[in-house]
């Protein structure tokens, strides 16, 4: 199983390689400044001198790096490669945030001198000290770096199109395959994924109309009646952004509970929420990004709360999505797991995004259908929400890269802004979603199926998460081999 998933890895790396350009540098969702000053403000450890000592040599790096990317993305757009227009204003808009504080409050600056106060090696003088040192680094050499990129969009900008999709672009059509291919680890062509999207959306509609009428939203479609209970479910606080935040915790700390009875294996490593940081909250989506292996940092569900209208009726789906049991699990376990060479514990190699946001889905499905949601009719909805959210994201995505979709008709169809926004520069990845859920719910079936009264749904997600993150076929096969063991 090792073997199989180093070879799809390596495969991968090669049949991709012929589509380096379509990793645009500066794009808005994972950009090489977004990963820069997210890396250096956030998960750079701070946990004494010697750690300060290596965030000021990196800081030293930033602008080598981005001067760099810089060349790269002059390269890319003489060859014919650039983002659409409304991506490059995106990016724009974070060079100009990132760019609009002094160099003392700059957020390569501020956030050191925030987490340095705490340790206990480093005196006032010396903290003092790293500040200064840092505020000179930012002031002239990653400042004038970032007004470099910033230039070089501003110049790009009369030359970009409105136009979406990657076949707007040459070799899309073969990009848009490989992508699909690499992110669902499955062969489905764009119309296949298409059509599945439609079957489920069409599905999970009907189930949604029922429970609206329930709770007397009988008039307009699915997604207006939706909105119409957003908006009515919509906090009256002046900031309601820390009472938010606790409730994400105490849902965590539920879930916590909740799992115990169909799961065997949690992992040691805790999990908290975060609000997400001011520089991308506006354009980020709510994401966990996994533990320290050294203990120093738990697993961090990040949720942004940009401001009014914020989303109410999800909270408890994306506590499940991507704390407990999703991601959290997913991912913590996978590190902990010490039957597992050390590779694929760190996701050196691994299986793309069908297997981990597959289990995510999973997780707010099993959520479900173990009344998680008894008497919350609308956390209930929140949950077939998510799921419609992503059958959509299946329609979309493939409209936007096959179909010629437009940014329009991708917003009309129920995707938020940033979401489209993010579907344009990842292509393929919103299909992992659906297409590794519905994987792992037929492999269950298939396990039921053959086990009956020896099935254990504890054991099942014991298979399923110590096999850790590998292509939906490795894991069919893993799974077929634990049946048939288990017969």
């Amino acid at each position: 199983m090792s073997a199989a998933v180093v070879a799809w890895s390596l495969q991968g790396a090669v049949d991709s390689e012929p589509f380096a350009d379509f990793n645009f540098v500066f794009n808005q969702f994972g950009g090489l400044h977004v990963n820069l000053v997210n890396f250096l403000s956030q998960a750079h450890p701070i946990r004494n001198k010697r750690d300060v000592e290596n965030y000021l040599a990196r800081l030293e790096l930033v602008a080598g790096s981005m001067d760099q990317g810089i060349a790269n993305a002059k390269e890319t757009a003489a060859r014919g490669f650039l983002m659409p227009k409304f991506i490059t204003t995106a990016a724009l808009g974070q060079f100009e945030r990132f760019l609009g504080d002094a160099p003392a409050k700059n957020v390569l600056v501020a956030s050191l001198d925030d987490r340095a106060a705490k340790l206990k090696d480093v005196s006032a003088e010396d903290r003092a000290a790293f500040v200064t040192a840092a505020e000179k680094i930012v002031t002239d050499s990653v400042l004038p770096a970032f007004r470099r990129a910033q230039t070089l969009l501003q110049e790009q900008l009369p030359h970009t199109t409105d136009d979406a999709g990657l076949w707007r672009l040459p070799g899309g059509d073969k990009a848009y395959a490989n992508a699909l291919r690499r992110f669902t680890t499955t062969d489905y062509t764009p119309a296949q994924i298409h059509e599945i999207g439609l079957r489920e959306v069409a599905r999970i509609e009907k189930e949604m109309d029922v429970l609206l009428r329930q709770l007397g939203y009988k008039d307009g479609g699915i997604q207006a009646r939706l909105d119409k209970l957003e908006a009515d479910s919509q906090p009256k606080e002046e900031d309601p952004r820390p009472m938010l935040l606790a409730r994400y915790d105490s849902l965590l700390r539920d879930a916590e509970q909740r799992a115990k009875l169909i799961f065997d294996l949690t992992p040691k490593a805790p999990v908290v929420v975060k609000r997400e940081p001011p520089f991308t909250e506006k354009t980020a989506a709510a994401h966990y990004t996994g533990p320290a292996k050294d203990g120093s940092r738990p697993g961090i569900f990040w949720a942004p709360l940009p401001g009014s209208p914020y989303r109410i009726t999800s909270m408890r789906t994306l506590v499940y999505h991507e704390g407990v049991p999703g991601h959290h699990f997913q991912i913590a376990l996978q590190r902990e797991t010490d039957s597992l060479p050390r590779y694929r514990r760190d996701g050196i190699f691994g299986g793309g995004s069908a297997y981990a946001e597959g289990w995510a889905l999973y997780a707010e499905q099993i959520a479900a259908e173990n009344n998680w949601y008894e008497g919350d009719i609308q956390g209930h909805l929140g949950q077939l929400s998510a799921e419609l959210f992503r059958a959509k994201r299946l329609v979309t995505d493939t409209g936007l890269h096959a179909m010629k979709w437009t940014r329009q008709q991708a917003i009309d169809y129920g995707i938020p802004v940033s979401e489209v926004e993010r579907y344009v520069m990842v292509p393929g990845q919103a299909c992992a979603y659906k297409i590794g859920m519905l994987k792992i719910l037929d492999l269950r079936t298939k396990a039921q199926s053959a086990l009956g009264a020896k099935f254990s749904i504890k054991q099942f997600h014991n298979v399923v998460l110590q096999t850790g993150n590998v292509p939906l076929d490795v894991l069919a096969q893993v799974v077929a081999d634990w049946i048939a063991v288990s017969q």
